[in-house]
């Protein structure tokens, strides 16, 4: 049986005459945790936005079980079952939390168990506290949770994160953390873009380092975890 998701097979974008990705390839299977790393300006966020579907790509290809969806509108991705956390969090500012949420909300059929609000605030019991807040009145750290799930009220098969806990305090990233573990553990796939490296290693299966817009490094934690040296040149500041 193919447990395959998400295959990216040589990717190339970028934005007017620049160029920024050069034949990305990743492959993403059910219930796997993936991570997309790399220091600033290497092409992780216009891999993700290709994705998406939110850029539309140059050439090469986007594979959503099996089927080429590289030409395919954005709204229409997402309703295949991919959920985005942008990077910015883009919560609607003069919503409410629970407007949010049920805002974007797809309760498709084929889930066994539908993410609905109750589950969310299950999930971040502080967006239950702060339900009847707008989305402005939120700190940066409860507009992430938000952010997150809104995501999931998609009811995704594939949730992708692009700066999962930027900006965000340590006592916030570790709620995320925490919360991206239990969603690993009920067997959501995600796909993760982020700067920390510590938590990464231990939430993601398998790792892809980019690098100028390629792929210059993919393996797992244990090997990522084993080599100062490939860390050094590729996520050092």
């Amino acid at each position: 049986m193919n447990n395959e998701l998400l295959r990216v097979s040589q990717l190339e974008n970028g934005y007017g005459a620049s160029q920024v990705l050069f034949g990305i390839d990743l492959v993403i299977e059910k219930g796997q945790t993936v991570s997309l790393l790399g220091r600033n300006g290497m092409g992780k966020s216009t891999t993700i936005k290709s994705i998406m579907g939110i850029l539309p790509a140059w050439r090469g290809q986007i594979f959503w079980k099996g089927r080429p969806i590289q030409r395919w509108p954005s709204h229409r991705i997402a309703r295949l079952g991919l959920g985005l956390v942008p990077e910015g969090r883009q919560v609607f500012p003069n919503l409410s939390v629970r407007e949010n949420l049920i805002a974007t909300a797809n309760y498709r059929s084929s889930v066994a168990q539908p993410w609905t609000l109750e589950r969310v605030y299950q999930l971040f019991p502080r967006l239950k506290e702060r339900a009847r807040n707008f989305g402005s009145q939120l700190s940066g750290g409860e507009q992430q949770m938000l952010a997150i799930g809104r995501a999931l009220m998609t009811n995704p098969e594939l949730l992708v994160l692009d700066e999962a806990t930027e900006g965000l305090s340590p006592l916030v990233r570790q709620e995320i953390w925490e919360a991206l573990a239990v969603l690993r553990n009920e067997g959501i796939s995600i796909l993760v873009v982020d700067k920390n490296i510590v938590p990464i290693l231990r939430l993601c299966d398998q790792h892809y380092i980019v690098q100028k817009g390629r792929v210059a490094w993919s393996g797992e934690s244990a090997g990522l975890k084993a080599d100062a040296d490939l860390r050094t040149r590729y996520l050092s500041a």
